[in-house]
């Protein structure tokens, strides 16, 4: 009898101490921290831009070559009838495209460095025509044409700039280079009697800045699944150099007439980024 109660309070302990581990909270692993990713603008990218651009010290200066005993053309620009300063202002639409790659010594916001090359097409082109009808120094009806043409621009050029998370602004400059025609041509009457054409890949320099943001990587922009899309705004000054053009006789008197043209101006556009590389 006795074992018999003894089994019995033995059984009753070994189910109430199941009931109560029951009851105890199950132990969980704890979740795991995964940090938000810090943005850095490391990496290369591509893109495309588009934009405005304008000439600027635009005006062609000309001057007539006297000779010794012969023909003195330096009159003629003197009395008019070949202008001394000729304005060939224009401006147009430009587009092209750029590639490049940027390094941020730290994460989220600092300093970053960078290069970029780009290629665009330039729609400055301007002819001006004159006709000038001065009897009193010349019985003929004269037309004086000028043409200038800057067609296609490329830069290659360094970056600086300090970024704040994803918003960055900076400077720029370096090399730049174009493609560039230039015509003139005098008419006394009916014939052309002086001219001159140069078409050539002129160098230089261009400078600048602009103001750059990361757009969030889901994007409807995002295209190739890039790591990030940027967007930019950004203005940049160009000077390929002044060149004399001599305007020579074809079947004139004398030589002919120097003429100076310089091709400078500016760019203000908006670009489009895809960057690869660290988020």
């Amino acid at each position: 009898m006795f074992k018999k109660i003894l089994l019995a309070g033995a059984s009753l302990a070994v189910m109430v101490g199941t009931a109560a581990a029951a009851d105890l909270p199950r132990r969980a692993a704890p979740p795991v921290f995964v940090p938000v990713p810090v943005f850095t603008w490391t990496g290369f990218y591509f893109g495309i831009n588009a934009g405005y651009a304008f000439s600027e010290n635009d005006t062609i200066r000309t001057t007539g070559i006297n000779t010794p005993g012969g023909a003195q053309l330096n009159n003629n620009v003197l009395n008019g009838l070949r202008r001394a300063n000729v304005s060939t202002a224009t401006e147009g639409f430009t587009g092209g495209a750029q590639i490049g790659y940027n390094y941020q010594f730290t994460p989220g916001s600092g300093l970053v460095v960078g290069v970029e090359a780009d290629a665009q097409y330039m729609d400055l082109q301007q002819t001006r025509v004159e006709n000038i009808f001065l009897p009193a120094f010349n019985p003929n009806n004269l037309t004086n044409t000028y043409r200038t043409d800057l067609s296609f621009l490329g830069t290659v050029r360094g970056r600086v700039g300090y970024a704040f998370d994803k918003f960055m602004i900076y400077g720029t400059g370096g090399f730049a280079y174009g493609d560039v025609t230039q015509r003139i041509s005098f008419t006394t009457g009916l014939p052309v009697t002086y001219a001159a054409s140069r078409s050539s890949m002129e160098t230089g320099y261009v400078y600048g800045g602009g103001v750059e943001y990361a757009l969030p990587t889901d994007s409807f922009l995002n295209f190739f699944k890039s790591s990030a899309v940027t967007i930019k705004a950004e203005y940049l000054r160009y000077d390929l150099g002044s060149r004399n053009l001599l305007v020579g006789s074809v079947g004139g008197p004398g030589v002919g007439y120097n003429s100076r043209i310089a091709t400078e101006g500016s760019i203000a556009r908006a670009g489009l980024n895809y960057k690869f590389g660290s988020y």
